[in-house]
């Protein structure tokens, strides 16, 4: 099932979607990079139902909208199946009920290892399940059963490679949605590597075959883990992940650019840092959107995030003679983490409510043009001191998953950033991650989000406002850093506009 997954280790966590073709237009591209959508506060929630079910109208069999799974609620469990059109395999989604049912009849499942769970029925035929580390919920409907083929025996060995290959074929067929966008012909791929994997097919050639399957598709969020010595990861061309020593250099040229009377303040293991530079100027760099505590789960996240923040957003920073006159916030080796961190910072930034991004999920095994219904993000402001002068923001193509989701929910933001940089990794939907049936795990996106007027960024990244080179050899050599230099001249103008 799906919470967003840490990103690859770059040291830093430095290494998620398609639109339908006619989004994919040079037109469109153009016209999403103004990014000038204007949008509208949120409406007034909707009043509820006059009476809740209670936690009983939760027990039974339901089916996901998208996502391939199916749920079961039995008593104190819930449990996840992973389905394609030829398997049934238990998922990792396995809670046990915490508490509840509330009030709204909610109930919260502890998931080991996982984020918490909370499923909250909305009629006799329909629930919603929410991820804690995810935006939005996933819509459940009550069905009679599991598919028959979740009740047949699996095969005796399970480690059938013409079996695997079917499983993992079937799972991208049905949920990837960028086929079309990425000009891959999948049942093209299934005929012409589906003979390569005969009976007796060794685990070395079956990763071989799967790794070369997905390749061509250049993506961040399509990853395969057969063991030791047997994993891969996609990234977009030309990206290359940062070693030790590189960031190294980045560190110190960051340093050398924020100027030696500036102090780098740090939470959360150093993936959050601050410094107040001079002409009342502030630098945030935010590298992860996850693993800020030993605790590693996300309500220790939250807690630490919120800590830096309270730190970094004080009353004589946001208001008042001295307060900041801009911002720099840097994204640039920001490896993702959870959704839900990029807008509880987002709201420190903002003094009214407004759209973040919507996002919606493949929904249909046939038809990659068919999506669940959009369901909006928003951004409200936080509940004490915010910043809402100007902004500058730094991005690269290091800037990957919960990093640009993080960059599009300051799209709207009033006044608008100035990006400063290079394009973003072009990965935004959290990773629907399975396992096939000899045990192998793998992950791919399912899911698009979207800009207020219908913009996807999938596969291109954001693009900066401002074109600067980030990192480069020549500029690290030298102690540089141009996007930082030109983003703090752009904020002491007090007009940082290109």
């Amino acid at each position: 099932m799906t919470g967003r997954p840490t990103e690859p280790d770059t040291a830093h966590r430095a290494a998620r979607r398609h639109g339908h073709p006619a989004r994919r237009t040079a037109l469109l591209l153009a016209a999403c990079a103004t990014l000038a959508a204007t949008v509208s506060a949120p409406a007034a929630a909707q009043p509820g139902h006059a009476a809740r079910p209670g936690a009983a109208a939760l027990q039974g069999v339901w089916r996901m909208d998208g996502y391939g799974t199916y749920v079961t609620i039995d008593g104190q469990r819930l449990r996840a199946y992973e389905t394609t059109a030829v398997s049934c395999l238990p998922g990792s989604l396995n809670g046990v009920r915490e508490s509840g049912p509330d009030a709204r009849g909610r109930v919260r499942f502890a998931v080991p290892g996982s984020a918490r769970v909370t499923v909250a029925p909305r009629n006799a035929h329909e629930a919603r399940l929410s991820i804690e580390d995810n935006v939005g919920h996933r819509t459940l409907r009550r069905v009679a059963g599991l598919p028959a083929r979740c009740h047949q025996d699996p095969p005796k060995d399970g480690r059938d490679a013409r079996r695997v290959f079917d499983v993992f074929w079937h799972t991208y067929a049905e949920n990837y949605p960028f086929f079309a966008a990425k000009g891959i012909d999948w049942a093209a791929v299934r005929d012409r590597y589906r003979p390569r994997v005969p009976e007796g097919t060794s685990d070395d050639a079956l990763f071989a075959v799967l790794r070369e399957m997905i390749e061509p598709l250049h993506d961040g969020h399509t990853k395969l883990n057969a063991g030791p010595g047997r994993k891969y990861g996609g990234t977009r061309p030309g990206t290359t992940l940062p070693s030790t020593t590189l960031l190294k250099q980045v560190d110190a040229a960051i340093a050398a650019n924020l100027g030696p009377d500036a102090t780098l303040h740090r939470w959360a293991g150093g993936a959050l840092s601050y410094a107040d530079l001079p002409g009342r100027l502030g630098y945030l760099r935010i590298t992860s959107f996850t693993g800020y505590t030993d605790q590693d789960d996300y309500a220790s996240d939250v807690a630490e995030l919120d800590r830096a923040l309270d730190a970094v957003f004080t009353k004589g920073r946001t208001s008042g003679p001295k307060a900041l006159r801009g911002l720099v916030v840097d994204l640039r080796l920001n490896g993702g983490g959870s959704d839900p961190l990029g807008l509880r910072v987002a709201s420190r930034l903002t003094d009214r409510p407004y759209l973040a991004y919507r996002k919606h999920a493949r929904n249909d095994p046939a038809d990659p043009r068919k999506f669940t219904p959009d369901q909006p993000a928003w951004i409200r402001p936080h509940n004490g001191p915010r910043y809402t002068g100007p902004l500058a923001l730094l991005t690269g193509p290091l800037t990957i998953s919960a990093g640009e989701t993080f960059t599009q929910a300051l799209l709207g933001r009033t006044p608008a950033p100035v990006r400063l940089g290079e394009n973003t990794q072009g990965v935004f939907s959290d990773t629907l991650d399975r396992t096939l049936p000899n045990g192998w795990k793998f992950e791919l996106p399912n899911e698009e989000f979207l800009t207020a007027d219908g913009c996807t960024f999938d596969g291109t990244g954001i693009p900066p406002t401002l074109r600067v080179p980030v990192f480069a050899a020549e500029d690290l050599a030298a102690g540089r850093d141009p996007a930082l230099s030109r983003a703090r001249a752009l904020l002491a103008t007090g007009r940082p506009t290109p």
